[in-house]
């Protein structure tokens, strides 16, 4: 009879630890403002029977692993460019299952308000990353002379008084506290480069993940958006 009774305590406590498991997702995203759109959806989700984990992370790396590696269930940081040619890279295979905003890429000064003000071999910091790289070049394409410096888009942001400019995505630029209006170039509006939810594929039609998205991409979100960040980014949906 204790046997028994030891079996169904045991199964019970297998069936409860397994239903926990399977109503959690967890989500990968950088700080600002990846975090905080991800966090006003969190009680809606909530309420859809969904316990969402949210994990930061200040690198553009890490959270495409966690892919990989299933620590993950989804990510929250990047576009689709950065995602294909990190897949391609890394051999993961990643899709998007949707956009959520745009945070058009600027260059800023701490000591010029015009870029017409800018000296001949301006040193100018960019992104190193390739997508990244290439979209800063984009965008520096009218501007000659230049000097420029690829690091690590984390770690631009703090460096900005040392040099004549810098290319910054918007999330770095808010969590490094840059005011905007030291912005002196910002990319077109019909830039291709929204930032998109990320699953290994296999997982677009996982039933979590459709909540996910449905709160992400709700009226309730872009307002959010719209109020919170006033301009600085733009709902991608």
């Amino acid at each position: 009879m204790k046997k028994i009774l030891l079996f169904i305590l045991l199964t019970l406590t297998l069936v409860s630890c397994s239903g926990k498991k399977n109503n959690t997702l967890v989500i990968g995203v950088s700080p600002v403002p990846h975090k905080e759109i991800v966090e006003a959806v969190k009680d809606d989700l909530k309420k859809e029977g969904i316990d969402l984990k949210i994990v930061v992370f200040n690198d553009y790396v890490q959270p495409n692993l966690g892919l990989k590696d299933k620590s993950l269930d989804a990510n929250f940081f990047q576009h689709i460019p950065y995602m294909i040619e990190f897949g391609k890279k890394n051999n993961i295979d990643l899709v998007s299952v949707g956009a959520v905003h745009l945070e058009p890429l600027k260059l800023y000064s701490d000591k010029y308000t015009d870029v017409k003000q800018l000296p001949k071999h301006a040193k100018i910091l960019i992104p190193n990353d390739p997508t990244n790289k290439a979209r800063a070049l984009t965008l520096l394409k009218d501007l000659k002379d230049l000097d420029i410096t690829p690091l690590n888009a984390e770690q631009i942001g703090p460096r900005l008084k040392e040099v004549d400019g810098a290319v910054i995505n918007t999330n770095f630029a808010i969590s490094s506290k840059i005011p905007q209006d030291k912005a002196i170039l910002v990319e077109s509006k019909d830039s291709p480069y929204a930032n998109i939810v990320t699953v290994l594929k296999g997982r677009e039609n996982d039933e979590k993940i459709k909540k996910l998205m449905k709160a992400l991409r709700s009226e309730k979100v872009k307002k959010f958006i719209e109020e919170k960040y006033n301009g600085l980014i733009i709902p991608a949906f």
